[in-house]
């Protein structure tokens, strides 16, 4: 029989150095502020292989029991087709959207807001973020919470 999991809640400040620069370099990556994991690994001062042995085991409290959720500010443009566009990007990714808020155009143009459960997600966010950016349609696209 395998054996079971166990999880515990440990205050930053008690974790060892290592674990602590894992989460940054983590959080670089899923921000797009570094966009390999060498570069993460590089800009806190850890090995790729160590980023590695501890990626898996470590991440945020809120991340946690039902993954992550990511609120993304979208302005597209006010034609045909925009919104759809931008949503065909998140078909197939395994991102699970939750709500979609799009205010009147003005302009020539809306603002929608998404706010999405990742945990699921078939590739990494900033790929989703990338992805989403080169829509048709779609002006401006950033990550508002996540």
């Amino acid at each position: 029989m395998g054996q079971s999991t166990e999880y515990f809640i440990v205050e930053t400040q008690a974790m060892p150095e290592i674990i602590q620069k894992v989460v940054q370099a983590k959080r670089l990556l899923e921000t797009g502020r570094a966009s390999t994991v060498n570069a993460a690994a590089q800009a806190v001062g850890i090995s790729r292989s160590a980023f590695y042995k501890y990626k898996d085991a470590v991440r945020p409290f809120n991340d946690m029991l039902h993954g992550r959720i990511v609120t993304l500010q979208v302005v597209l443009r006010h034609e045909p087709g925009a919104l759809s566009a931008l949503l065909n990007v998140f078909a197939g990714t395994g991102a699970n959207i939750l709500t979609i808020n799009q205010n009147l155009p003005v302009d020539g143009h809306a603002v929608v807001t998404i706010t999405a459960e990742t945990s699921g997600l078939l590739q990494p966010l900033n790929r989703l973020l990338d992805d989403a950016r080169e829509a048709p349609g779609v002006l401006k696209c950033e990550l508002l919470a996540g």
